[in-house]
């Protein structure tokens, strides 16, 4: 291959210009923890003779040497930028029609990308959390709140300005095409799986949609259904006569999971556990399997794994969306009743959405969250928006089943456009939830959901995770794209969710200590910098600092269908 005279000048100066600009980053953020660190500190050095100020000190130093901790991190973290970016390589031994390929980046390089975002994130909520018990006890909360306000605007400019790298690193085409190739090839086995040559011979799996819950509840159960016919290589036979939400049953409102095949003749059924060789398995609910196969939830294909990260930074949410696109199809009636609801309302971005389950929930499920929650964090994406572009109006798509919150939010927040129904959320209430009606109301939320930038909700709420997971199939990644009051990302009956620890940590207080390689089974975010988990190695359990750990993604040998691969091109894995 030939290659232009001057491509090893034009590519020398690229990767100056890229050095220097990391250069640049790293002083910049070196100097904004110096300056963070300092005005922690400084308040605290005058009348340092009295017991209040001394108290005051000792108080903050866990703040302060977590900052120490945390530019450490950072001075790590740029170094391991460097390195994944290739700059320590010789320019003559890069292959040129490599760089050409349209590659895309570095499965190394998008994981710490993202993992500087989530960090930057963890150091607030720390800081916030710390400083914020100070103030409430009355010390010296001028000064304290004058801190925090600081910090929060320097970690506003800090996520601005990483969320413009995927737009500056010359790989934003690459990864809405590679995003949609991935996306399109699982839709075609998808529709292999449920359309198979010969019904009759086919190996099957039932799937009764007769669980006693609500519609999100009732999604994820045929997402489970779907994933498991996926991996045994069987065809989902949806039972649906008599659903609570039609009578007439799921395909009178959507489209079939299958154009040919919808019965299992008169074939022997066996109930799941059964034998490889049984040609028609009925599965019971998720919650009441056991010995959970390891192809459930939160595993993901091996085969596509490698490819999924590299755009998306929540593989396991992308892949049970990519299940709800298949199956979440509304007829020409129902998306004909969606479109007219939609179009009644000034839908435009930028838009928040923001869910808020209340009812049956409250006091069974979840907590009670005031509607000044959620607010918080609308503000907070609008005031980090606001850093990079101009914000014409700040609309916000409200979403709730009780009628009375829309008019309340309008009534506090009157700089803010709420987008809303009253009467879909008179029809979620729950003496009228189960009807027709109420299925339409629900699915134009989940809709309008899906379409906003940014979603503030709670994810014990199977809806809000349903937006969530409709989201990452609607975008390439999502996963940056919302805050959850309470719960992380689950999926309800769920194998294990596991974190890695990605170094050493000796413990103090209330935490666990734990070697870099350990897997800590999580029990949540407390969102404070810390989260509580199970060093499965000590089998200890305590509270852990966030920033130590990164997800685990758990890798499943899935059925390739290696027939049905796209004529694109392919990727080395």
């Amino acid at each position: 291959m030939k290659l232009h005279p001057g491509w090893h000048t034009g590519l020398d100066g690229y990767f100056m210009m890229y050095l220097t600009k990391w250069k640049r980053a790293a002083v910049l953020l070196l100097f904004i923890w110096i300056a963070v660190t300092y005005l922690v500190i400084s308040p605290l050095r005058c009348d340092s003779s009295s017991e209040e100020s001394i108290d005051f000190q000792e108080r903050l130093k866990t703040a302060s040497l977590q900052l120490e901790l945390l530019k450490q991190q950072h001075s790590n973290l740029i170094s391991q930028i460097k390195k994944s970016s290739g700059l320590n390589v010789n320019l003559n031994e890069i292959d040129a029609a490599e760089f050409h390929n349209g590659g895309g980046p570095s499965e190394e390089y998008e994981n710490l990308r993202r993992r500087i975002y989530s960090n930057t994130k963890e150091i607030w909520y720390f800081i916030n959390h710390e400083l914020t018990k100070l103030v409430n006890d009355d010390v010296q909360p001028e000064k304290v709140q004058a801190i925090l306000d600081q910090v929060a605007d320097r970690k506003r400019s800090l996520l601005s300005d990483q969320e413009k790298l995927p737009k500056l690193d010359g790989y934003e085409d690459w990864r809405r095409s590679e995003a949609s190739e991935v996306s399109d090839l699982v839709q075609k086995r998808l529709k292999y799986l449920q359309n198979p040559p010969d019904c009759r011979d086919a190996r099957k799996v039932i799937c009764n949609l007769n669980k006693g819950c609500g519609f999100g509840c009732q999604l994820h159960h045929i997402v489970y259904c779907l994933i498991f016919a996926y991996a045994t290589e069987r065809t989902l036979i949806l039972n649906s006569k008599g659903w609570r939400y039609n009578n007439k049953g799921w395909e009178y409102v959507f489209h079939p999971i299958s154009d040919t095949c919808t019965t299992a003749y008169d074939d022997k059924v066996v109930p799941w556990p059964a034998s490889y060789d049984a040609k028609v398995v009925s599965l019971p609910f998720i919650d009441s399997v056991s010995q959970k196969p390891k192809f459930l939830p939160l595993a993901v294909p091996s085969d596509l794994a490698h490819r999924i990260v590299r755009f998306n930074g929540d593989p396991s949410s992308w892949w049970i969306g990519q299940m709800l696109k298949y199956v979440l199809k509304p007829r020409a009636a129902m998306q004909k009743a969606i479109n007219e609801t939609i179009a009644k309302m000034n839908f435009k971005n930028p838009i928040v959405g923001v869910h808020i389950r209340r009812t049956d929930k409250v006091g069974t499920e979840a907590a009670f969250h005031h509607i000044d929650e959620y607010m918080v964090h609308v503000k907070e994406y609008y005031r980090t928006l606001e850093m990079t572009k101009h914000v014409d109006k700040k609309r916000v798509y409200l979403a709730t089943d009780d009628a009375n919150v829309l008019q309340d939010a309008r009534n506090k927040y009157k700089e803010y456009e709420f987008l809303g129904d009253p009467s879909i959320a008179k029809t979620a209430a729950t003496h009228r939830r189960y009807t027709p009606l109420s299925l339409t109301g629900l699915l134009v939320d989940l809709h309008m959901l899906a379409m906003c930038d940014y979603i503030v909700c709670t994810f014990s709420s199977q809806v809000g995770r349903v937006a969530y997971e409709m989201m990452q199939a609607n975008r390439p990644d999502a996963s940056d794209s919302f805050h959850s009051l309470d719960d992380i990302y689950y999926f309800g009956g769920q194998n294990a969710h596991d974190r890695r620890a990605l170094m050493n940590h000796e413990a103090g207080g209330q935490e666990i200590s734990f070697q870099a390689g350990d897997l800590i089974g999580i029990a949540g975010n407390h969102w404070n910098g810390f989260g509580r988990g199970t060093n499965k190695r000590t089998n200890l359990n305590g509270l852990i600092p966030w920033y130590k750990t990164a997800d685990h993604l758990v890798l499943y040998p899935f059925p390739e269908y290696k027939h049905l691969q796209t004529e694109t091109r392919q990727k080395d894995l």
